[in-house]
């Protein structure tokens, strides 16, 4: 596949996560004990710290975004566990899973046609 396909993959999957984010936490099952912003603040923020370079393409953005990924695949592995509901974490595993291997892939093949 052209790395453009699995830039594709991942900013599919980036988007898919935002939106699960936003609204598992504010329509679908609003926190009782936490103010819905302080959650938002905590969970969404850190998929806001590069995007800016995740949007144009950057490699090391690119990189860095599949890091961050990683904790939302923990986190929804954890509450899938927990819980008896588990389509939104599955569906967090799903799309941090995703967003994981689209931009990993699209790193390694941009690198290997910039050489």
């Amino acid at each position: 596949m052209k790395a453009s396909h699995y830039y594709a993959i991942a900013l599919f999957a980036y988007l898919g996560l935002f939106s699960l984010l936003m609204l598992w936490n504010t329509v679908l099952s609003p926190p009782e004990k936490l103010p819905v912003a302080l959650l938002l603040i905590i969970t969404v923020s850190p998929l806001l710290l590069v995007l800016r370079g995740f949007l144009k393409g950057n490699l090391k953005s690119c990189s860095w975004m599949a890091y961050i990924s990683m904790p939302y695949f923990i986190h929804g592995s954890i509450e899938a566990y927990a819980r008896t509901e588990r389509l939104l974490p599955s569906l967090e595993v799903i799309f941090s899973l995703l967003l994981f291997l689209g931009a990993s892939l699209f790193v390694r093949q941009s690198g290997k046609n910039a050489k």
